[in-house]
């Protein structure tokens, strides 16, 4: 399950035994610390049980990020059994101390509706204390508030800002819509060759849309220089990661043979793929 958001120092034995005489005298620092050494199986096995055990010691001592790890806990299937009535609890005691995972997990769960009613406002509230300590999941999401006008009065520019800052922290999700925000000219001044600039930072770490719209820029010339067989090339790793769009185009790329060699029944594989997609 590995719900440890902070990597911890590597454990040994020795140092697991220190931890524990200290986690069993009510010390919560040591108590979340022996959490993490039995969720990491560092210094002793991997137990999910002990682990919780020993999170929830520190979380009803207020140590916050206990409280964050012991609330993935219960928010995973693998854990100690899901729980997300439990999970939120500790999400929001965590949250309220200032914890910015814990404030992004509790906006996805107001935002989803999850065992929680569901309230767009109080999603943006805690994405944005989130985002303003710098989480760019948080920042990703708030931005998507702004631009959908979810929880919040729909402001393009203001979108685009927390767009730009959740992808300069390289989050590929932020980086493709930045890209789509700069090629379509909403809420920034259009940019083709910037739209060009960051669906390659989303791309090359596998973001599909992203590689679609790169081999879009590349099939039309727009913001690069127009290229056929690259346009393929990032046609074919979106395709094959079942995107609808980049499968029909690519399917449209074999049966007229532009940027690679004409191939009907190659092109019929991916059209058909396409509208599986739908």
């Amino acid at each position: 399950m590995k719900n440890v958001i902070t990597e911890p120092a590597a454990l040994t034995a020795e140092k697991v035994k220190s931890l524990r005489q200290a986690a069993e005298q009510g010390d919560p620092e040591a108590q979340f610390k022996l959490g993490q050494a039995y969720d990491r199986g560092q210094g002793v096995a991997e137990d999910q049980a002990e682990a919780a055990k020993w999170y929830r010691l520190a979380a009803e001592q207020g140590h916050a990020e206990a409280q964050l790890n012991l609330g993935l806990t219960y928010d995973a299937i693998d854990g100690v059994g899901q729980d997300k009535t439990e999970a939120f609890k500790w999400y929001r005691l965590a949250a309220e101390q200032g914890n910015p995972y814990a404030q992004f997990r509790l906006g996805l769960a107001y935002a989803s509706g999850d065992d929680l009613e569901k309230d767009k406002v109080e999603a943006a509230k805690w994405y944005r204390l989130a985002a303003e300590q710098g989480n760019p999941g948080a920042q990703l999401n708030l931005g998507n508030a702004y631009c959908l006008g979810e929880g919040v009065e729909e402001d393009r520019t203001e979108a685009v800002k927390w767009y730009r800052l959740a992808a300069e922290q390289g989050n590929p999700g932020a980086q493709c819509l930045l890209g789509l925000t700069c090629y379509l000219g909403e809420g920034v001044e259009k940019d083709e060759a910037e739209a060009v600039k960051w669906y390659r930072l989303a791309a090359v770490q596998g973001h599909s849309s992203a590689q679609c719209g790169l081999g879009n820029a590349y099939y039309l010339g727009e913001g690069v220089e127009k290229d056929p067989t690259e346009a393929a090339k990032w046609y074919r790793l979106a395709a094959e990661q079942g995107h609808a769009e980049a499968q029909f185009n690519l399917g449209y790329t074999y049966y007229y043979g532009d940027g690679v060699e004409e191939d009907r029944a190659e092109a019929v594989k991916w059209f058909r793929l396409a509208e599986e997609e739908k």
